[in-house]
């Protein structure tokens, strides 16, 4: 299955339904004193729907790049007169003010951080002033990026949101042609992090997971090597993949309560490995031999938990992102 026009307004509508939604909401936030009681909306003036943060940040990446790909789909223009309304620079200016805050530092980290950097990219894709107004913000992030990859001795494997590979995955597309130095940065910690790893065992998922630690790892390396080193580093990292082992990887994730919102995680899983396997795939090119066997594992992950995208708020605050990175 392939993104169509008919999918993208659906997502669309989906997300502009909660884009703006107040409540639930959960706050990332260190209190340094009673100032800090104040409604979400005051501490977040435009990232302050879809129950947190950062699923309305890529909540907004996700309706802009449906606006991009469908201009003239159903919802087009009410996209863009909530993003003219968000989007501009004195509501950029109090998300910076939160960053700024003491105690902030760690606000985020990474997923957040590379998600703000995605969105910003996505907008200044668009002939409109959404980029400029976000340039502030996209730089704060870049310079915590640069800040706490030289410091960070070790990767963080997890397959939850401060999972690193898909931080740098992001966070290096934005570097792409705007930021020598991180995305120089970015290579150079994939490398001693990533480089020498071999013969991956996959014992994923565990129980709130939504990211593959082993397919984020392979999709960021896929992203700094070309074509042959690449293919010859997949081999050394996952030798057994022709026989579609580990088997784990192959497996879409049970969801056993999709109203529980650790457990609903398990439906991003299956979603983001999707995006995964079709992105290593290709990257290995549609000759390699492996190129049948990770399009009918994306299949298999994308019928898993496609069809649940929407139907309960603890999932269809932001599953409609991930489907949209496996389908696009």
């Amino acid at each position: 299955m392939r993104l169509t026009q008919d999918i993208a307004e659906g997502f669309a509508r989906l997300t502009l339904s909660h884009l703006g939604k107040r409540y639930p909401f959960k706050m990332d936030l260190v209190y340094n004193g009673p100032e800090d009681v104040r409604e979400p909306a005051e501490h977040h003036p435009i990232f302050h729907g879809s129950f947190d943060w950062h699923s309305c940040v890529h909540g907004y990446w996700q309706v802009l790049r449906l606006l991009r790909l469908y201009p003239d789909m159903a919802g087009a223009a009410a996209i863009r007169a909530r993003t003219d309304e968000m989007l501009v620079p004195e509501k950029v200016a109090g998300e910076l003010a939160y960053l700024q805050r003491p105690n902030s530092a760690g606000f985020e980290r990474p997923y957040g951080w590379a998600w703000l950097l995605a969105l910003h990219a996505e907008a200044a894709r668009h002939d409109a002033p959404w980029a400029e107004a976000l340039e502030p913000l996209a730089q704060a992030f870049a310079e915590r990026f640069r800040n706490f990859l030289p410091k960070m001795t070790y990767p963080l494997r997890v397959g939850t949101h401060f999972n690193i590979a898909f931080a740098l995955t992001l966070a290096g597309e934005w570097a792409q042609g705007r930021d020598p130095v991180l995305s120089s940065l970015i290579a150079d910690r994939a490398r001693v992090w990533f480089a020498e790893d071999r013969d991956c065992q996959a014992w994923e998922p565990g129980g709130d997971e939504f990211l593959s630690s082993a397919l984020t790892e392979a999709l960021l390396m896929s992203r700094l090597l070309d074509r042959d080193a690449f293919a010859d580093w997949l081999d050394q990292f996952l030798p057994r993949l022709a026989q579609r082992k580990p088997a784990t990887l192959f497996m879409p994730a049970t969801v056993s309560d999709r109203s529980d919102g650790k457990i609903a995680h398990l439906d991003g899983l299956n979603l983001s490995r999707a995006w995964c396997w079709r992105a290593i795939g290709g990257a290995l090119g549609a000759d390699h031999p492996l190129a049948t066997t990770t399009e009918e594992a994306a299949q298999a992950h994308l019928a898993a938990s496609l069809p649940h995208v929407a139907g309960d708020y603890m999932g269809e605050h932001w599953l409609a992102t991930f489907a949209l990175l496996a389908l696009e």
